[in-house]
C-alpha cells in the first residue's frame, strides 16, 4: 500500500491527557500524525485528524521533525510547575510505524528524554522496530520510570491478517517483548482490542511480560463503542463468523481466563486499570 510521507512543523508535540489517558498519564506523545499498519478497528480513523484528511487512514503519515526539540522546550517548562510528568508514547500513531525505521523521530525523543525525562514514560507500539532503541531505553529506566507496552491482541495469525494485514506479525512481536524483557525493561502485553485467540496463548507471553492489560471495542474506542459500530466493526465480526468475540462482556470472559495461568495483580482491565502504578525500575 502506497503511503504519502510529509515533513512537518508542529506547535507542540506534549498534549495534555484527556478522555482514555487521564486516569494517570498527565501527557499524550505523537512524533507522527497517520500510522500506515492502518489497522481495522483503529478509532483514530472516527477522529477529526483523519476527518479532515482527503487521503484514508493508513495512506499518510505526516513526520513531526521538530518533536525532539519541542519536547526539551515544553519538558523545561513543565518542571518549573514541579508537577509529575507522566506521558504515554503514543494515543494517536504507532512510534516505531516502518517510516521511523529512517526518520528516526521517536529515537531523537528517547534521546532527549536522557537528558530532561520525565517522571514515566509508556511506549505504545506493535513494531518490534522498537528493539533497535533498547540501549536508549536501558539508559533511561535509570533515570525514570519504563513500561513497553506491546500490543498482541491475539496470538493467531490469522485473525492479524483480518484485522491488521499491515502490521508485523505475531512471532516477531513476542520476540520483541522477550529481548526488552530480558533487558530489564518493563514489559506490557496490550491484548488491545481483544480478537480470537488460542487457549495457549496465556502460555506464550509466560516470562516475558510483567503486566497484562485487555480492552475490547466494546468498552475501549473512547465513545462507548460508537466508534467501533460506526466503522463497521460489529458487521465485520459477524461477517467473519466472530460475533461471540464482540459480546460486552467479553473483557470479563478474557480476564478470567487470564487469571487461570497469571496472579490477579498482573492482568488489568480498560481504562481504570491502565495506567502502571508499578514498573521494575522504581
Amino acid at each position: 500500500m502506497a503511503v504519502e510521507i510529509k515533513d512537518i512543523l508542529s506547535k507542540t508535540i506534549l498534549s495534555e491527557a484527556k478522555g482514555y489517558l487521564d486516569i494517570g498519564f498527565t501527557h499524550s506523545l505523537n512524533p507522527y500524525s497517520g500510522c500506515a499498519f492502518s489497522c481495522r478497528y483503529c478509532y483514530v480513523r472516527e477522529m477529526p485528524i483523519q476527518k479532515f484528511k482527503e487521503l484514508p487512514w493508513g495512506q499518510w503519515v505526516d513526520i513531526k521533525r521538530n518533536a525532539a526539540e519541542n519536547y526539551r522546550n515544553e519538558i523545561v517548562k513543565l518542571r518549573r510547575k514541579r508537577k509529575p510528568v507522566h506521558i504515554f508514547m503514543s494515543s494517536a500513531t504507532d512510534p516505531y510505524q516502518p517510516v521511523e525505521r529512517k526518520a528516526t523521530i521517536t529515537r531523537g525523543l528517547l534521546e532527549a528524554m536522557l537528558d530532561h525525562p520525565p517522571d514515566l514514560l509508556q511506549v505504545q507500539t506493535r513494531s518490534p522496530l522498537i528493539t533497535r532503541d533498547l540501549d536508549l531505553l536501558v539508559s533511561l529506566k535509570e533515570r525514570c520510570n519504563v513500561l513497553v507496552s506491546m500490543t498482541i491482541e491475539t496470538d493467531r495469525e490469522d485473525m492479524k491478517t483480518n484485522f491488521s494485514p499491515y502490521a508485523p506479525g505475531i512471532k516477531i512481536r513476542l520476540k520483541a517483548l522477550r529481548e526488552l524483557h530480558e533487558a530489564g525493561i518493563t514489559t506490557q502485553a496490550a491484548i488491545s482490542p481483544v480478537l480470537p485467540f488460542t487457549p495457549e496463548f496465556p502460555g506464550m507471553l509466560e516470562g516475558i511480560v510483567d503486566r497484562i492489560w485487555i480492552d475490547t471495542l466494546n468498552i475501549g474506542d473512547g465513545s462507548m463503542e460508537k466508534r467501533s459500530e460506526r466503522l463497521g466493526m460489529p458487521q465485520w465480526f459477524e461477517t467473519h463468523g466472530l460475533s461471540e468475540w464482540y459480546r460486552r462482556d467479553i473483557h470479563n470472559k478474557v480476564e478470567k481466563y487470564f487469571k487461570k495461568y497469571f496472579p490477579d495483580e498482573m492482568i488489568h482491565v480498560s481504562k481504570q486499570q491502565a495506567f502502571p502504578s508499578n514498573t521494575r525500575n522504581n
